[in-house]
């Protein structure tokens, strides 16, 4: 099978020989990153959309995706479902399949909120024991406007004062694309200790010695976000060559009763789908008709997570009034079809999307 790749640093001609192997059924399979919405790729016959880490895109960027053919196949995935995805789930729009158990052998990752002093006494008993840790920052670099600690300038002064006698790397949106690579096969080689990073390691990484992973500032990120990077850690952990548990350690000073809430959240639970339901109790389900990926919802009395059966019930109702009347073309049906009408003009092409 020819299977070919897609993303944003492929040079002028390749992309063109690319794009026209995709558009004449060339190539079977598909595999890129964000570059695949951009509107020189075209498909010759798209027969199914595959999109990982769903929470990484948008609703248009994922209607785009799925326009590029007539109504394909759609599987979307994510550890972690935003809460417009569980809306999805709960008004029956979505099918799931649940994944809910870890690789065999792997123990659930220990999680803490702790001091910056605990954290790097961890960091320093891990490492002297040839395991590798992460520590993450919201910036790259400091700002004026929030008074927040940077991974740029956090990683000199951790090289100085906290771990001298370590391999410290620095890694952020901001690289070029080779030295990002350098950097993770340095890590992933075992020639790095420690990795200073943004979210920026967030997916797509897979470091077996890893085992530990330090979040400052935890109370500015979304649960999954947290959840996504206390994933980086702990992949081969238990098995004979790795035998310690793996730690996710927060460090944060939450001010608002909603970054408390998410904070002991992460503490209490390692499912994602728990952490996917909190998520939404606390942000709102969004727009299933619309762009809104969270928010409050447009349900005046109904609760997405305490109402599951009623609003099963509701769904079954309305699939049997559409079924007896397609058109809602009844005289009852009318007033309804024209709100519905009224209401979804702009957005109705939306309510399809995953």
């Amino acid at each position: 099978m020819n299977v070919v790749l897609v993303r944003s640093a492929l040079a002028p001609h390749a992309r063109r020989e690319i794009a026209a192997a995709i558009a004449q059924g060339e190539a079977p399979l598909v595999i890129g990153t964000h570059a695949l919405l951009e509107g020189d790729i075209r498909f010759h016959r798209l027969g199914l959309v595959v999109i990982d880490e769903q929470h990484r895109f948008g609703v248009n960027q994922r209607l785009t995706l799925e326009r590029k053919a007539l109504r394909p196949d759609v599987l979307v995935m994510t550890a972690t479902p935003i809460p417009r995805t569980l809306a999805l789930t709960a008004y029956g729009d979505l099918d799931v399949s649940v994944l809910d158990e870890q690789p065999p052998g792997r123990p659930p990752i220990l999680t803490r909120r702790v001091s910056e002093e605990e954290a790097y006494r961890i960091v320093r008993e891990a490492a002297s024991h040839g395991r590798q840790a992460y520590i993450v920052y919201p910036l790259i670099e400091a700002s004026d406007r929030v008074s927040l600690r940077a991974a740029t300038q956090e990683a000199e002064r951790l090289r100085r004062e906290a771990f001298p006698d370590f391999r410290v790397g620095l890694l952020h949106g901001r690289l070029k694309e080779t030295a990002k690579q350098t950097l993770m096969e340095e890590f992933r080689d075992g020639r790095l200790d420690i990795l200073i990073a943004t979210t920026v390691i967030e997916v797509g990484v897979d470091v077996p010695q890893a085992s530990v992973m330090v979040v400052h500032h935890a109370d500015r990120f979304g649960l999954s976000t947290l959840h996504q990077l206390r994933g980086r850690v702990g992949r081969r952990c238990g098995q004979t060559a790795n035998p310690e548990p793996a730690c996710c350690l927060l460090i944060g000073d939450p001010n608002t009763p909603e970054a408390e809430r998410r904070l002991a959240i992460m503490v209490e639970t390692t499912n994602g789908f728990l952490i996917s339901e909190a998520d939404l109790s606390l942000r709102g389900p969004g727009e299933v008709i619309g762009l809104a990926q969270h928010g409050l919802p447009e349900l005046k009395i109904g609760d997405l997570i305490k109402d599951v059966e009623l609003i099963a019930l509701a769904r079954q109702q309305a699939f049997e009034m559409v079924e007896q009347d397609p058109h809602l073309s009844g005289r009852e049906l009318v007033p309804l079809r024209q709100d519905l009408r009224e209401r979804f003009r702009e957005r109705w092409r939306l309510a399809q999307v995953g």
